[in-house]
């Protein structure tokens, strides 16, 4: 039964796939301008626009150039950049490198730090201590990342100068000047991805300290903290680990903002750059690449609460 669930899952990861591959491929094709026009500028005419776009293979049917860049994908093969004309792999390469060292960083910050406060909050509720972490947390819920970006830039880099304001890198910092330069946006995603991950730990922990099991523990008089620690924690650990994949999913596909507000050179910021130059394979290879990490993760979500949770794993 285990092994069915899995396989449905995957299954339904991927046709998720295929349908977010027909919306980003129909989304980029209607995005207004033109790769053509914009390699050869105002000056083109007519005729060298027509050929150029034959070239490029744009004068195709829609369907046509769906089904063959589909192929191409699955097979590795993520094409040629429009607008520059290097291949879109080698573009992709090191910012995605830099993507997912961003995300390491903030995934070994954030989660100890999320689930130790969650767990604090849990032991004491009802406490100002619990009620601090709440309104901190829901207040910063509230906040949108690009604000507190702005303000961190206002604070520590324009106000006091301990930070630059820019993750400006050239490949030969130590790794001191890595972490000053990566300062600002890493404290921005910390704080961003930290909040939610806190509440639902401590509502995870609550929930299941409402159980039978637990007030019996709690009667024959068994300390709270072992209670939380050996095992509340470990039933409330499904909704956990879905809270800690959906944020880590967030940290590779939704730093779009982050990367821009700091030019630091990731995977977000290279999509960017192609929206803006029109070069439509860069944006669908990178699109496709946040699906399926996004995909991957929920399906690693899913199997860990299906392993966590025996409920699960009945029919139903």
């Amino acid at each position: 039964m285990m092994m069915q669930m899995v396989l449905r899952r995957i299954a339904i990861g991927f046709a998720t796939l295929i349908v977010v591959s027909i919306i980003v491929f129909l989304a980029t094709s209607i995005l207004p301008g033109d790769v053509a026009q914009i390699i050869l500028g105002q000056s083109a005419t007519p005729e060298t626009l027509a050929a150029l776009r034959a070239e490029l293979g744009m004068d195709l049917p829609a369907y046509m150039r769906y089904f063959a860049w589909l192929g191409n994908m699955a097979s590795g093969d993520l094409g040629i950049s429009k607008a520059g004309g290097a291949t879109i792999a080698s573009l992709i390469g090191g910012r995605f490198g830099n993507t997912m060292m961003m995300a390491g960083f903030v995934a070994l910050i954030s989660i100890p730090i999320s689930i130790a406060l969650g767990l604090w909050a849990a032991m004491h509720p009802g406490t100002w201590l619990d009620r601090s972490v709440t309104f901190c947390t829901l207040s910063l819920i509230s906040v949108p990342e690009f604000f507190i970006a702005t303000v961190l830039v206002l604070i520590l880099a324009v106000e006091l100068h301990w930070l630059p304001s820019t993750a400006y890198m050239t490949g030969d910092e130590n790794f001191f000047q890595l972490m000053k330069a990566l300062a600002m946006p890493l404290i921005t995603l910390v704080i961003v991805v930290s909040a939610q991950m806190i509440r639902m730990t401590r509502a995870g922990i609550l929930n299941v300290m409402n159980s039978p099991y637990i007030e019996m523990a709690i009667l024959k008089g068994v300390p709270k903290g072992r209670i939380i620690l050996r095992h509340a924690f470990f039933n409330a650990i499904g909704p956990i680990v879905n809270v800690i994949a959906l944020n880590l999913a967030y940290l590779v596909s939704g730093v779009v903002i982050v990367e821009t507000i700091f030019a630091y050179p990731g995977l977000a910021k290279l999509m960017i750059d192609g929206v803006q130059t029109r070069d439509l394979p860069l944006v669908q290879a990178c699109a496709m690449i946040f699906c399926g990490t996004y995909v991957i993760l929920i399906l690693t979500a899913d199997v860990a609460s299906i392993l966590s949770n025996p409920r699960l794993r009945q029919p139903k």
